[in-house]
């Protein structure tokens, strides 16, 4: 049993903030974001919308892709670290607002890796049978968890969600199947104080903001993104050169750059989309696969190596066969 994806969809909320609407704020200029980190612009949701809303516009356009009704979905699952409300989980009130009446669904927290590990419990659930078709989201409104007087943070991020539609058919169980060929995760805690927020229900009884040591994490993303890399495909009985595009966590143009340095690929394999959103965190890789297929860069029998890091820190890569 193979999952493939047969769908994508994304959303961005409608006000855009340039750099030069940005900067200014705090000391920085548009050519300092740009070259340490690649990003002209973000997205920033308007009063009243929320995690919710986006994540449902991005999967009402996956399904529309995909050419799937709601009511065939019978699995939510949605990556986010900044739901609507500490519970219920995104995904129940994405269910609700698809008028799906019954289904499973729920919520995962791996922030930046969040997508890659929806992905892989989706996919662990539906190749065990109990799911046809699921919808995997990926969603964030981390503009209201930026201390907005912080540079080293807040020029870094933006909101947004994508999604796709999963579908479970059997296949012949080699490495030229389409869908998801192989999935790996990590998580490692004890990097807690290099990217966190400084709040949370059960601690300060707050949101909080985030707060992150920049040159730690970028080392420790180029490290463990390359090698889970390269750890995902030997999984699925591939190599570096069998690659045709990575689609990797937009969060810094240097770290997107190195890291395809380490598996020899060239730049132009690696699907870049920080300059137009920044990080959305757990929506990023969504939001990168949507506009490549959008765009007809990926193509049927594509290898493609999915990849993300976030705080905790979290990593994982999935090798997926379009």
């Amino acid at each position: 049993m193979r999952t493939r994806i047969v769908g994508t969809g994304s959303y961005l909320p409608a006000r855009i903030v340039p750099n030069s609407e940005l900067a200014p704020t705090v000391d920085s200029s548009d050519e300092w974001i740009v070259e340490r980190t690649g990003i002209r612009q973000r997205h920033i949701a308007a009063d009243g919308e929320f995690t919710s809303d986006l994540a449902t516009a991005a999967a009402k356009r996956a399904l529309a892709s995909a050419g799937v009704a709601a009511g065939d979905i019978s699995l939510i699952v949605v990556a986010t670290a900044t739901p609507d409300q500490t519970f219920p989980s995104v995904a129940t009130v994405v269910q609700m607002k698809l008028g799906i009446i019954d289904c499973v669904a729920f919520d995962v927290a791996a922030v930046c890796s969040g997508f890659l590990y929806a992905l892989t419990v989706a996919d662990s659930l539906m190749r065990t049978g109990g799911h046809r078709r699921a919808l995997v989201i990926g969603a964030e409104t981390f503009s209201r968890i930026l201390d907005w007087e912080d540079r080293t943070t807040c020029v870094l991020f933006g909101d947004g969600a994508g999604a796709v539609v999963l579908e479970a058919e059997q296949s012949n169980g080699l490495s030229s199947d389409r869908g998801i060929l192989a999935t790996r995760l990590h998580a490692d805690g004890r990097y807690n104080e290099l990217l966190y927020v400084d709040g949370g229900p059960g601690s300060t009884g707050t949101t909080g903001k985030l707060r992150m040591k920049g040159k730690e994490v970028f080392r420790h993303a180029v490290t463990n993104l390359a090698a889970v890399m390269h750890e995902t495909l030997e999984a699925a009985g591939l190599t570096a050169a069998d690659v045709t595009w990575v689609v990797p966590h937009q969060a810094n143009l240097r770290i997107l750059e190195a890291t395809a340095r380490k598996l020899d690929l060239a730049p132009e394999q690696v699907i870049v989309t920080v300059q137009q959103h920044a990080n959305t965190s757990a929506a990023s890789v969504p939001l990168a696969l949507d506009a490549a297929v959008a765009d007809g860069r990926i193509k049927a029998g594509d290898l493609l190596l999915l990849e993300a890091m976030g705080g905790g820190f979290t990593w994982g890569a999935a090798a997926v066969r379009w």
